[in-house]
């Protein structure tokens, strides 16, 4: 690889790219390189583009430099088809355009358009895009066109290929076509005239010949996604069509998809499942050819062992350990326009059943939390696997589809093969109406004995599937590197050769993700593999799959969590091998601001991970060796913490008089020069900035601190406690934070959270206990920062506190921001010891039911913050708004906003990345934002430009 060849390349770019976007660090290209396959391949160059226009220009400067590119979208492919070690083009967050036409019919999506999106985009009409991958809440558009992903419920008919509408691509020579445009289509039959032709020619000699065109038709009956899809050879007559539809599934190996078009499918919203145990996988596959001929949407198989895998999860009926080994199971799903029409389905399909034996089934239902029970156990399988695997393997899914008809011995073949090849651990679970299989294993590549075992294993595989019954070696994950060298196998000679005349009509330099689709090395599933370096217990987990990626505040400023997971395995390695010092070091070095100092540490990632890892706990655990030095001075400030609070008044009480004299402009030029010369540990001023408040606490006698840990008891929950007029009282606990800081100087609200709190509960007319509360803390600032000792001691301390005043528990305790409530309920004693209640939900369940609600017509915004989500309010703090605005935004792609307690004064770029998309989003006439996080509301009202506050302002404001 000639390395001057990049550099020269990269100096050629500075006139189209940003410097911040031309990425040549190898800490960035590795993480960056990562995606959810199980190769390994990092890029000499990353590119961040942003339009048609810079990828034009990048196109032309590969091209001059004769350097291959591959284009990312969000790397969740599990084939290796996201890999690069020459050029990786990524996609910024400006690809993400969509626009609705033909009352919802038709969708066009940009490629940076999370699917789940989409569909959110088209809920309104009923309608959704065809295809659903399991990954359709990270997975983006240009992915799942790319790749023609299908799902659960989209089958063969609704996948990308066949709701294709019309394509917008960029070919190897920089050229755009629009499909959808004749302008440009003439144009291009004009400029491209030669190759529609040779296209053309390729189709005329496949209708031909006999052979293979039957073959083309047995595969697509199909799913398939091995090679091209050259089933638009036969299936279209015009060129143009041929060729968009040939770019569905092609993996940017022929051009790059700037724009997709995509016929919509219903969405109907009843629907109801059911789970059926069949004593063998041939009866159970004999209920799924008579269900194929019935009213479903999805029907998904489970083998024994993926029923095993999953026996554990809450809920789930004590049967299904003790099943024999033989029994299978079939999920089924039906959906329905009105729920009349759904009960008829239901019937039909009970009748169908019937006429196999069965040995339990947990009977339909449409109850929304009963089958998304059922779900949750297909879909756990994968990650159930993946969770309990040795630390080093990696977990691979494999892909395949056999005619329906062959289901049942197919299965059969496969689990002999894991017997063979002692793959004990395999689950297959899969679409069954398509005859579409996964199967899940797990592999070590640290040794040649284990890379053997697997290439022999693939190698039974592929004859099983590919020739034995005709099958496909990829239904629905995409060919990539993994599946490549098997591509003539299932293709035989003549459709193999087909599809490299259609590589080399497109990409005549083989320039265009090269390796991928077509590769003429056999050993390229085996090359680059990826090793899974153990790390800690935290995170060796990790499937490295990316589902954690949207939620991330840092994901467009440093690392995400699996780049922060990738990185730091990488780091362990380096360690251990002591095989490139000066790298480790590069690594060591990057890693503390790229994946520690950025790092929120909010644990939304959890909520998304498949194995349910908390990066934010690695990122802490670290902080804590890294910080070992300071705690001490640590200690000293939890002991003194009324003194640090009477400080922190002081200096906010300061800084807004100087704001008030010399004016807000010239404050924030002043912080900016003194916050950069301390090395952002002066922190930088904003308009947005507290004034000190206004915090007088209740004449309520204050109860001795009490050190000894006080017994369990069992609390109803607020709600129920509250409704009890006798019982009308609460305990008000102010966080620090409100305690402290009070509005900003120009905010059109200068009453304290405090204040309004107590307002909100005089009307409910509740009797409130709120003694002195200086100097106690939840310990978050602590827990952040990895100081577990102290964050434990405050915790306590604060809970010790809390039981007296709340006659032993038996009081529910109102915390005003959701984070205090987080910090003190991970504490299992705390939670058994306290009925804690956080301000939003306390509203909407309990002081709801005393206050008369007249809501307004004003817009407003609302921001769930990570904490609320986490304890599941997003839905709740909802609900609230929409009792007092009857125009309520949630806005887009933030759900986290990256303040971070303190974060948003000492690294400012955190908060501004990670709310980068909410000024567009202020709605016309819109002045207000509400939260429940002071510290989220600074932030959030520096980077709008309108007043963020406590949503206890906005039900304040519209209640009697």
């Amino acid at each position: 690889m000639n390395h001057s060849s990049y550099q020269d390349f990269t100096r050629s770019l500075e006139n189209i790219l940003p410097k911040a976007r031309i990425i040549t660090d190898y800490a960035k290209r590795f993480a960056y390189g990562t995606d959810a396959s199980f190769y390994r391949l990092t890029p000499q160059v990353v590119l961040q583009v942003d339009s048609e226009a810079e990828l034009v220009q990048v196109i032309e400067k590969a091209n001059q430099f004769k350097l291959a590119i591959t284009y990312r979208a969000a790397g969740t492919s599990l084939s290796g088809q996201a890999q690069s070690d020459s050029i990786l083009v990524m996609l910024t967050n400006k690809w993400r355009s969509f626009q609705i036409a033909d009352l919802g019919d038709r969708i066009t999506l940009g490629p940076g358009v999370i699917g789940a999106d989409a569909n959110k985009y088209l809920l309104p009409y009923n309608r959704k895009i065809g295809p659903d991958p399991a990954s359709i809440n990270t997975c983006k558009v240009g992915g799942i066109v790319a790749n023609n992903a299908s799902g659960m419920c989209c089958g063969v008919a609704q996948n990308s290929y066949h709701t294709l509408s019309s394509i917008r691509i960029i070919l190897h020579d920089g050229t755009i076509l629009d499909t959808g445009d004749k302008a440009s289509v003439a144009a291009f039959e004009q400029s491209h005239g030669m190759l529609l032709a040779k296209l053309k020619t390729l189709a005329n000699g496949v209708k031909l010949n006999e052979e293979l065109h039957q073959l083309i038709k047995h595969k697509y009956r199909l799913k398939n996604t091995t090679g091209y899809a050259i089933n638009a050879l036969v299936d279209f007559d015009d060129p143009v069509d041929m060729l968009a539809h040939l770019f569905v599934g092609s993996e940017g190996t022929l051009g790059f998809i700037s724009s997709i078009t995509l016929n919509t499918v219903p969405e109907y919203k009843h629907r109801a499942s059911s789970l059926v145990f069949f004593p063998n996988i041939n009866v159970t596959c004999e209920a799924v050819s008579a269900l194929a001929k019935e009213n479903v949407s999805a029907v998904e198989l489970l083998d024994r062992r993926s029923l095993a895998s999953v026996s554990d999860m809450e809920g789930l009926p004590d049967f299904i350990k003790t099943l024999d080994d033989d029994v299978a199971a079939l999920l089924i799903e039906t959906r329905a326009a009105n729920q009349d029409l759904l009960a008829e389905q239901i019937s039909q399909l009970k009748t169908c059943l019937t006429q196999f034996e069965q040995t339990n089934c947990i009977d339909f239902t449409a109850d929304a939390n009963a089958y998304s029970k059922l779900w949750a156990i297909r879909k756990q399988t994968f990650p159930a696997v993946g969770a309990v695997r040795e630390s080093g393997t990696t977990v691979i899914i494999e892909d395949v589809a056999f005619p329906v008809e062959q289901l049942a011995q197919g299965v059969s073949d496969l689990q002999a093969l894991f017997d063979k090849y002692h793959y004990d651990e395999a689950i297959i679970f899969g679409h069954a109406l398509e005859g579409n299989l996964h199967f899940v294993f797990t592999q070590e590549f640290a040794s040649q004995t284990e890379i053997d075992r697997y290439a022999a294993f693939m190698d039974d595989v592929c004859q099983l599937v590919a020739v034995k019954y005709q099958g496909s070696l990829k239904a629905e994950h995409g060919t990539g590197r993994n599946m490549a060298p098997y591509v003539e196998l299932e293709w035989g000679k003549q459709g193999y050769q087909l599809m490299e005349q259609i590589k080399a009509l497109f990409d005549p330099d083989n320039l265009l993700n090269p390796g991928v689709i077509i590769n003429d090395n056999p050993q390229a599933h085996i090359s680059s593999l990826k090793g899974m370096p153990i790390a800690d217990d935290i995170v060796d987990k990790c499937i490295e799959c990316g589902f954690c990626e949207p939620v991330c505040p840092s994901k467009d400023l440093s690392f995400t969590p699996r780049q922060r997971i990738a990185s730091y395995r990488e780091i362990k390695r380096l360690e251990r091998s002591n095989e490139n010092p000066q790298q480790l070091k590069q690594m060591r070095d990057d890693f503390q601001y790229l994946g520690v100092d950025t790092c929120a540490a909010t644990g939304l990632c959890e909520e998304r991970c498949p194995v349910n890892i908390n990066t934010g706990d690695l990122i802490r655990q670290i902080r804590h060796s890294n910080n070992s030095g300071y705690q001490g001075l640590s200690q000293k400030l939890a002991n003194k913490f009324a003194l640090v609070e009477s400080i922190t008044k002081m200096s906010l009480a300061s800084v807004a008089v100087v704001q008030k004299i010399i004016g807000s402009s010239a404050l924030a030029k002043i912080s900016g020069v003194v916050s950069t010369v301390s090395f952002n540990k002066i922190p930088r001023w904003t308009a947005a900035m507290p004034n000190k408040a206004n915090y007088q606490p209740q004449s309520q006698p204050q109860p001795q601190a009490s050190t000894v840990q006080a017994p369990a008891v069992n609390i109803e929950k607020s709600s129920a406690l509250a409704a009890t007029a006798n019982l009308k009282k609460v305990v008000y606990f102010p966080s620090c934070a409100s305690r402290n800081m009070g509005a900003a100087v120009n905010a059109s609200e200068q009453r304290s959270l405090t204040e309004v709190t107590l307002s909100l509960l005089a009307k409910a007319g509740f009797e409130v206990i709120s003694p002195d509360f200086s100097g106690f803390c939840c310990g978050m600032p602590f827990n952040s920062k990895g100081m577990f000792e102290q964050a434990d001691d405050k915790r306590l301390a604060t809970a010790d506190f809390l039981y007296q005043v709340s006659e032993q528990g038996q009081l529910p305790i109102l915390f005003d921001t959701s984070p205090c409530k987080s910090m003190m309920l991970e504490s299992e004693e705390v939670a058994n010891r306290l009925n804690i209640v956080e301000l939003a939900g306390f509203i909407e369940d309990t002081l709801s039911q005393y206050l008369t609600f007249s809501p307004t017509d004003e817009p407003v915004m609302l921001h769930v913050t990570c904490s609320s989500q986490r304890m599941g309010l997003a839905q709740t703090m909802l609900s609230l708004a929409k009792r007092c605005s009857n125009n309520v935004t949630v806005p887009e792609h933030i759900q986290c906003c990256g303040f971070a307690g303190d974060k948003g004064f000492t690294l400012p770029e955190l908060n501004a990345s990670a709310l980068a998309p909410l000024k567009a989003q202020i709605p016309s006439g819109c002045t207000k934002g509400y939260s429940n996080s002071r510290t989220c509301e600074i932030g959030l009202s520096q980077h709008s430009g309108i007043d963020y506050q406590s949503i206890a302002y906005l039900v304040d404001k519209v209640t009697n």
